[in-house]
């Protein structure tokens, strides 16, 4: 019941914030989530090694000025980017006379790829052309995906898929795709019905095949620092889900593999 509750909450602030159409707006949420999100992953690590969770904080507000790039540049802005987390964090270690590690560093530099890095390819596919439209198939394929694996593997998941993530199925995996490619043809119903986009029937769900598996590798992938750190969820900020990485481990994973296939719709 609480993660019916927190989804049917919670889907209307990610849809209203979506329909702002702010592109500000925008950046500055998912730069709020990167940071929530990562904040999460770093402490999961506390117990084992010392994460510099301010420079995690500071990685994170690069998605709030990323609008402030030009969209020709915005690419190279990426992998300065990271080259400048890096050399950042080995200061920490010359700065700190070795208190803080190459392992510490190593951990911090990960979380900030795994999520940081990932979760820019959503403000850039906001900025595409008709990105408006083209940042729903995102969302779309995620909760498409948790949905359907969650009801159909609750009630009908007998072969277990993994250790790593005990109570998933691959009854529940296949629902999950199954769920994903409905959800984004019906946003393709709506946009090409409602707003004449033309977009093909099916190269959405081919892709919508791609991003739901991509979006289950991202929540075993999630389950699987879970299970290294022995913690359950991430957090409870989202009540029945967990933390914020708990919520959005799909949608990270989705988004780099989302932008490079949704240049061709």
């Amino acid at each position: 019941m609480k993660r019916v509750i927190s989804a049917l909450l919670g889907m209307p602030i990610v849809i209203v914030i979506m329909l702002l159409n702010n592109i500000y707006v925008v950046d500055i949420t998912f730069a709020i989530v990167a940071a929530l999100a990562l904040h999460e992953f770093l402490i999961a690590f506390k117990e084992k090694f010392k994460p510099i969770v301010w420079i995690g904080y500071f990685a994170a507000a690069f998605i709030a000025v990323m609008p402030f790039i030009a969209k020709e540049h915005i690419l190279t802005f990426m992998g300065l980017f990271l080259f400048f987390m890096i050399i950042l964090l080995f200061i920490e270690i010359f700065k700190t006379n070795m208190e803080i590690n190459i392992a510490d560093i190593s951990i911090t530099f990960f979380g900030i790829c795994y999520i940081v890095f990932f979760l820019m390819f959503m403000p850039l596919i906001y900025e595409r052309t008709n990105g408006y439209y083209l940042i729903w198939y995102v969302f779309a394929a995620s909760w498409g995906t948790d949905v359907f694996a969650y009801e159909i593997g609750k009630r009908f998941g007998k072969h277990k898929f993994s250790k790593i993530s005990p109570n998933k199925s691959i009854e529940g995996c296949i629902a999950g795709i199954v769920g994903a490619v409905v959800l984004m043809l019906l946003v393709t119903i709506l946009f090409n019905t409602v707003f004449h986009l033309g977009i093909s029937y099916l190269y959405v769900a081919f892709i919508g095949v791609i991003l739901s598996i991509i979006g289950q590798m991202g929540d075993f992938a999630a389950s699987s620092v879970k299970r290294y750190t022995g913690i359950k969820d991430f957090g409870n900020l989202i009540p029945g889900h967990g933390g914020m990485l708990d919520r959005f481990d799909s949608v990270i994973f989705i988004a780099p593999v989302a932008y490079f296939l949704l240049m061709f719709i």
